[in-house]
């Protein structure tokens, strides 16, 4: 694989904890602790892959839906596993830029704070980037977006919208578009992650649930982005 062919930016759908979860007879807390233990490690064989900037979808403002059973607990650990994350040497020693994008103000207060600390201590990183979508939907990112346009043009902040001013009120500004989503679980559909910045994005569905997802399984997307011939429109 060249270097031309090493996508610049991946997006990941980590579909499948629950599901890892039941099949083996574990609490669904259980998947999810696993998942996300697995997402440092996808991290990890992204940098080795030369890819610098990943996104993952952790928590969308559907799944708050799920009822307060699953979802404060899950609250408490990404408490948990951020504070972890935000103690390892590996995020330091590869300048690793963290930061989190959503409806943030949903999650609790803890959490917040959590999310604060991980991004002030990498906001100096240059090395790697890293995204992570938490109370996070595509439509409702396209409203924000909208909203904070309007309220600056009523400040008189801005003149006219266009795609490149619009543009700048969207999460990932001034980061490279993605190149590749991908999805594990065998669902094939991207949920509307990102839909200002993936129009031209390459689409690899995975049939591995997101705790079984391994290092072969992503050298197998890494191959089968390699092989496409990308036009954007063209």
């Amino acid at each position: 694989m060249n270097e031309k062919s090493v996508p610049r930016h991946i997006v990941f759908i980590p579909d499948g904890n629950r599901r890892w979860a039941k099949a083996r007879g574990v609490p669904v807390l259980e998947g999810h602790r696993v998942g996300l233990d697995n997402l440092r490690m996808v991290m990890a064989w992204c940098r080795d892959a030369g890819v610098r900037t990943v996104t993952f979808w952790g928590f969308s403002l559907d799944n708050f839906g799920r009822g307060e059973g699953e979802v404060k607990p899950l609250m408490g650990l990404f408490v948990l596993k951020f504070n972890e994350f935000k103690e390892r040497a590996a995020l330091h020693e590869n300048r690793i830029r963290v930061r989190f994008f959503g409806r943030l103000d949903r999650l609790p207060k803890a959490l917040q704070e959590k999310l604060a600390e991980v991004e002030r201590d990498t906001a100096g990183y240059d090395g790697y980037f890293v995204n992570i979508l938490l109370a996070y939907g595509g439509r409702q990112e396209i409203v924000d977006a909208c909203n904070a346009a309007i309220a600056d043009a009523k400040a008189g902040k801005l003149e006219r919208v266009d795609e490149e001013t619009l543009g700048a009120y969207f999460a990932l500004n001034g980061q490279p578009e993605p190149d590749l989503i991908i999805r594990t679980s065998g669902e094939q559909r991207t949920s509307g992650v990102l839909p200002w910045n993936a129009g031209y994005s390459e689409l690899y569905f995975s049939q591995k649930l997101w705790p079984d997802f391994g290092k072969d399984d992503l050298q197998a997307a890494l191959d089968d982005y390699a092989s496409r011939k990308r036009r954007f429109g063209k």
